[in-house]
């Protein structure tokens, strides 16, 4: 991923295992820090254009994974993956590297983690770059209608009756058909090829269907709004106006609420922007990182 790859591990105070992989040796704190946070049962696989990029330039960067999911530990403990502990574990891990503040970046889910860190971590966040994300509950607002509001519950109450059979379907999550509505629904498959939406539900199958349950309620149930407008530090709030599953009425009533942002919207963008546009995205965050230096 990077030109210098350092991965490890940061142990928590509960036991589990974060891993990060970083670019850098030791922290260099007149360089530009940047944090990438992933979306819903996503993984650091959306930010290849982004994190690749940013390398070459010379920035400083941080990837890992959420409790939970994939190099960490603690897929056996739902009950912690929730925003408050995963973005203290952002948050630690980033006290460990030496790391005092940061941009931090999210892409859908990884937008509710980037207001929980601004939220309970101020010091720490510099800069937001929030992606196609929501901040109100999950539920009420995906496909831009409160559908799920009664599709979760059917599915909860036949996953409890019929677990082998659901888990056989989120095991098959790659067939033809299920990838084929994917990459014409979730991107825009004209910019985008198989081989990216491929790799990104190969990878939701390993996660599986407990994992995603469980953070679709927490997007759901998290209650960020009453504090964004306590959340001063410059914000770019990107999103492509083809976005069919995070409206962009969302991301800009999110720009009125956070006190110090801007709005970058792509015109034929999905709710991946930054797979379809790479290198629009990546010249708009260069831009407004260098509009805010850290140092």
């Amino acid at each position: 991923m990077f030109k210098n790859n350092i991965a490890n591990f940061y142990k928590t105070d509960d036991g589990e295992q974060i891993y990060f992989l970083k670019n850098f040796d030791v922290i260099d704190e007149k360089k530009p820090v940047m944090v990438f946070n992933y979306g819903l049962v996503c993984s650091n696989h959306h930010w290849q254009f982004q994190t690749e990029y940013f390398d070459e330039l010379g920035y400083q960067v941080v990837v890992h994974d959420y409790r939970g999911h994939f190099q960490s530990s603690g897929k056996d403990n739902l009950s912690k993956m929730n925003f408050t502990q995963m973005a203290k574990d952002v948050h630690d891990v980033c006290h460990f590297l030496g790391i005092k503040n940061a941009v931090m970046l999210g892409h859908s889910m990884g937008v509710n983690v980037c207001l929980q860190l601004a939220k309970d971590y101020p010091a720490l966040v510099h800069s937001m770059v929030l992606i196609s994300g929501t901040f109100l509950p999950v539920k009420d607002v995906m496909f831009d209608s409160n559908v799920m509001e009664f599709i979760m519950p059917i599915v909860l109450m036949a996953k409890g009756k019929f677990p082998k059979v659901f888990d056989k379907i989120w095991a098959s999550a790659s067939n033809p058909v299920i990838r084929k509505l994917i990459h014409h629904a979730g991107f825009n498959a004209h910019k985008v090829s198989e081989e990216f939406v491929d790799i990104y539900l190969n990878r939701v199958s390993q996660l599986g269907l407990p994992v995603f349950l469980q953070l679709f309620e927490e997007m759901t149930r998290q209650n960020i709004i009453s504090c964004i407008d306590r959340m001063t530090m410059p914000s770019l709030i990107i999103g492509g106006h083809k976005d069919g599953v995070i409206p962009n009425h969302l991301q800009r009533t999110l720009a009125t609420l956070l006190p110090n942002s801007k709005t970058y919207f792509l015109k034929d963008g999905s709710h991946v922007p930054q797979a379809d546009f790479p290198q629009m995205v990546n010249d708009r965050i260069q831009l407004f990182i260098s509009q805010y230096p850290q140092v």
